[in-house]
């Protein structure tokens, strides 16, 4: 990833998280404000990116794997007792590598 990239995203988090619309503009203000060059491109990028997608989805799908089916839960409405509820985990189940003997690869210490 380039410097530029980081940049932006970070731009783009730092605009999210205060509450203010992330647009082009406003990127390329604060990439350029760090002195950090940039790609003409990437502010555009990033604030189409943060238009089409809850960034706050992303941010909390951090590290998880590309190939990982997205997850469909949604977010309980809060009721009337203002109460929320919370969706329980699931743990999936990895098996363990089998460890190789020596028998199994046709030889062994002695031989």
């Amino acid at each position: 990833m380039s410097a530029g990239e980081i940049a932006c995203t970070c731009a783009t988090l730092i605009l999210h998280d205060d509450g203010i619309a992330v647009t082009a503009e406003k990127i390329a203000t604060l990439v350029k404000t760090a002195n950090v060059a940039v790609e003409a491109y990437w502010p555009s990028l990033f604030a189409k990116l943060a238009e089409k997608r809850n960034l706050d989805d992303l941010m909390m799908n951090i590290g998880s794997s590309g190939a990982a089916a997205p997850s469909t839960i949604a977010a309980p409405a809060a009721g009337a007792g203002g109460a929320t509820a919370t969706a329980p985990a699931v743990e999936e189940k990895k098996e363990e590598p089998k460890e190789e003997s020596d028998e199994d690869m046709g030889f062994s210490l002695f031989d």
